[in-house]
């Protein structure tokens, strides 16, 4: 094993940079401008064959923020975005940001009551949405029903080639959603101010710049909080271990950028090295591989799902993936049989990484140009210090030999939950002087410090890299009268990882079919969220005080392939 709180020697790091890394103090707008100055004219987004210079964004960017500061919204302020991959996404996200905002992330999977879960709990007052008939609507639900004061409404017309905007005219009517008259609800360009904003003092090492909610190591979702150098410290380090850096970049940006995954390796890095994001709204595998084929693509990140739909279609076999550099898989384990068969089919070279939302993203990868180890997370990027901790007792350190929790530390880790510094006391812990973040993943490091994780403390089921909290869908569960007790675990799924499974107990003389009370739940919650099986039985396992115990029933359901919990 490595010495507990040493980093990879130079001998044995793998990544194409050093461990060391000098990273100043650096805010997100000025990130930005540094990427528009060097090549104003180059393209930031490809969206369906249209693209976006980058002075373009930035121009929309600070007039969005002037937007903000006109209609009262000043530093600290929250602004959420309600959005798909969009390219008023990047103008919405840096534009909250030069306003001295705070951006809120919002997955356009919420349902109107998740959605307004969290903008109270953020204090959102103003919302970036789209009008699709997928989320206006949410939006609206929420405007009336929250502390939320306004909505902000892109037109994806307004977006597309003239060509494909001729056809959402003529035949997608039914997927957009008309902007009601109302003076709380104004379209974007409408929105936008016609001066420069008034500039903000912005400390990048303390001001934070984006909220992004997790579960963290419990099932209540919670705002990280992100600074301005967490996230740019956590561009610069992924754009520093890409061994192709001093090549043209294009990146295949179908992750959705309000997830952790896409926002640090897709967004921030790309535009850091002043990159092109061929950017798509949803991942569909027909798409997708048109995409690769007119874009040319060099990277593309991706969850497993993504690079099993891929394999599964078959126009796989047809499609030229040359131009692939590297494909990144995270957001959930990455099985060998699959990167196995990428690589047979494609061709394109597919490493596993590793991140954490309170990471701002990104720990851990396999190199991208050889020495990768499968089965790994790889080595720790730049700057990043990894320990393990005993599973027990966070103050101790594992037996020699054991596995233990991983632990990390760097520039880029969160500086806390929002409104909840109750639940940062577990999650951080001062060893040697360090404060480390706990991963609730339980790992191994080898001597050459590469990291395999072994197990999970965790009770988050990770659906195609989405999370999923089995509290919540228990909660949903017990709202249905038939319902006595529930819990709800993760099943292994070649597709998607993991996919969640209800077990619940009925209340006496209740005659209702599993199928019924799986149909009804999944009308209550979010798509990701889907119970993809239900079973009634007499009794669930509890613990010797009698609570729910979800670890034995886990065991018990996936005998040998147990996770822990």
């Amino acid at each position: 094993m490595v010495p507990l709180t040493d980093r990879p020697s130079p001998e044995v790091y793998r990544h194409p940079s050093s461990w060391e890394l000098a990273l100043p103090p650096l805010t997100m707008p000025a990130m930005l401008e540094a990427a528009a100055a060097r090549d104003p004219q180059a393209p930031l987004v490809d969206f369906f064959g249209r693209k976006f210079a980058y002075a373009a964004i930035l121009a929309e960017a600070r007039r969005f923020a002037a937007g903000l500061q006109a209609c009262g919204v000043g530093k600290g302020d929250r602004i959420g975005l309600f959005l798909p991959n969009v390219p008023i996404y990047i103008s919405a996200y840096y534009g909250a940001m030069m306003a001295g905002a705070i951006a809120v992330n919002f997955s356009p999977l919420y349902i109107a009551e998740e959605l307004a879960q969290q903008v109270e709990d953020s204090g959102t007052q103003l919302l970036v949405t789209l009008d699709s008939a997928r989320l206006l609507p949410t939006a609206l639900e929420v405007l009336e029903h929250s502390s939320l004061s306004r909505l902000v409404v892109g037109r994806l017309g307004e977006m597309l080639p003239f060509g494909k905007r001729w056809l959402l005219a003529m035949f997608g009517r039914s997927q957009i959603t008309p902007l009601p008259g109302r003076g709380d609800v104004t379209a974007w360009k409408r929105f936008l101010g016609s001066d420069e904003p008034a500039p903000v003092a912005l400390d990048a090492e303390t001001d934070i710049a984006l909220l992004q909610y997790t579960g963290g190591t419990t099932g209540t979702p919670k705002g990280a909080m992100l600074t301005h150098q967490n996230l740019t410290a956590n561009a610069r380090q992924v754009d520093a271990i890409d061994p192709f850096r001093d090549d043209p970049d294009i990146i295949l940006g179908v992750l959705p950028l309000f997830h952790v995954f896409a926002n640090t390796c897709v967004l921030n890095r790309t535009i850091r090295k002043g990159g092109c994001i061929v950017m798509l709204p949803r991942f569909e595998s027909n798409q997708v591989l048109k995409t690769i084929k007119r874009a040319r693509p060099n990277s593309f990140p991706g969850v497993p799902t993504m690079y099993q739909a891929l394999l599964d279609n078959p126009k796989v076999a047809g499609t030229d993936f040359s131009s692939l550099r590297v494909c990144i898989s995270g957001g959930a384990p990455l099985p060998q049989p699959l990167l196995e068969k990428f690589h047979q089919v494609t061709g394109a070279k597919l490493v596993e990484g590793y991140g954490l939302t309170e990471s701002s993203g990104v720990v851990s990868t396999n190199p991208y140009d050889g020495g990768d180890r499968p089965g790994t997370i790889g080595q720790p990027i730049p700057e990043t210090r990894i320990r393990l901790l005993d599973k027990e007792d966070a103050g101790s350190d594992p037996p020699p030999g054991e596995p233990g929790e991983l632990a990390i530390a760097g520039p880029q880790i969160m500086q806390g939950y929002w409104n909840r510094p109750d639940a940062g006391v577990n999650i951080f812990v001062i060893r040697d002087g360090i404060n480390w973040l706990r991963t609730g993943d339980v790992a191994t490091i080898d001597t050459d410090g590469f990291i395999r994780i072994v197990d999970r403390m965790k009770d988050m089921i990770a659906v195609g890299g989405f999370k999923v909290f089995p509290s919540q869908i228990e909660h949903v569960l017990l709202q249905h009268d038939a319902v006595k007790e529930a819990l709800v675990i993760g099943l292994p799924d070649p597709y998607r990882g993991e996919t969640p499974a209800a077990f619940v107990t009925l209340n006496e003389e209740a005659e209702v079919a599993a199928e019924a009370i799986r149909i009804w739940t999944n009308q209550q919650i979010g798509k990701h969220e889907q119970l993809s099986a239900l079973t009634i039985r007499d009794e669930l396992p509890k613990t010797v005080i009698g609570k729910l115990d979800r670890k034995a029933l886990r065991a018990e359901v996936l005998g040998g392939n147990e996770k822990g919990g």
